[in-house]
């Protein structure tokens, strides 16, 4: 499909009011760095991309760090924090090549009121399978509880391509199609995996910072998605793999993720 009709097709979506809820992701957002070579992001929570609300507490994150294409991972290190968000900063080494980011958080314990989960389910796109699960529990007179952990990473083009390698983190979501600047019009492809292998059958949205649409597919059966992105700007790919513990009855166990990354206009 050619870009102008892609970006016609998409503007026009916006204009009807299409578009859906969204959980409490955490993402990063890329700064303009201070010094070549340095890397600033903002990570944050917030109710819906682009706009961070809640910050991350540095005490919070389990795993952290940036590498070029290439090289060893260099740590993020703390450079200060608002309310809404935590500012990090690195200086990987390696050249010129493309530069990934991560962060993982420690896991956390939550109990949700029932009238609040089925808004939760809509907003993470829950499966027929989890719905179901949960009745059944509902029928037993059980509380929700759940323990979740956020994943975030983001990609950043350098001036020569790269390729997307995993990170140590649980939950991560690789750009298979390449690590390169991408523009509007391109169709970016992507694999989501979970503890290091491929996550299939996972609801998955893409989200522009341009408008309140998003766009939902479900991976394969080797983890793999694909998107065509039709605007310029900050794009971010969200998702939340939820299923009952394996260690604690009656109980849920979540990852979300996220990976931002830019598209740029044509010139």
């Amino acid at each position: 499909m050619a870009p102008l009709l892609l970006r016609h097709l998409f503007i026009t979506a916006c204009l009807a009011g299409a578009g859906s809820a969204t959980a409490h992701d955490t993402w990063f957002e890329a700064l303009p760095a201070p010094r070549p070579g340095e890397v600033l992001l903002h990570l944050g929570t917030g109710n819906r991309f682009p706009q961070h609300e809640f910050t991350v507490g540095e005490a919070s994150l389990r795993q952290q760090g940036c590498r070029r294409d290439g090289a060893k991972a260099v740590p993020l290190q703390a450079a200060g924090e608002s309310a809404q968000a935590l500012t990090l900063k690195a200086r990987p080494g390696g050249g010129t090549g493309p530069v990934t980011c991560w962060a993982q958080q420690q896991p956390f314990e939550v109990e949700i009121a029932p009238a609040t989960v089925e808004v939760y389910f809509k907003e993470i796109n829950a499966s027929p399978a989890v719905r179901a699960a949960w009745a059944e529990m509902q029928a037993r007179g059980l509380a929700w509880r759940e323990r979740y952990a956020k994943h975030a990473r983001i990609e950043l083009p350098g001036r020569r391509s790269g390729t997307a390698r995993p990170t140590d983190m649980a939950m991560d979501v690789l750009i298979e199609s390449g690590l390169h600047t991408l523009v509007e019009g391109d169709t970016v492809r992507l694999r989501v995996l979970r503890d290091g292998q491929p996550l299939p059958e996972l609801a998955v949205e893409l989200q522009n910072d341009q408008s309140p649409i998003g766009f939902w597919k479900k991976t394969d059966a080797e983890g793999r998605v694909s998107f065509t992105v039709p605007i310029a700007g900050n794009w971010l790919l969200r998702g939340t793999d939820l299923r009952l513990s394996t260690t604690a009855p009656d109980t849920w166990d979540s990852g979300f993720v996220t990976l931002a990354f830019r598209v740029n206009a044509k010139r």
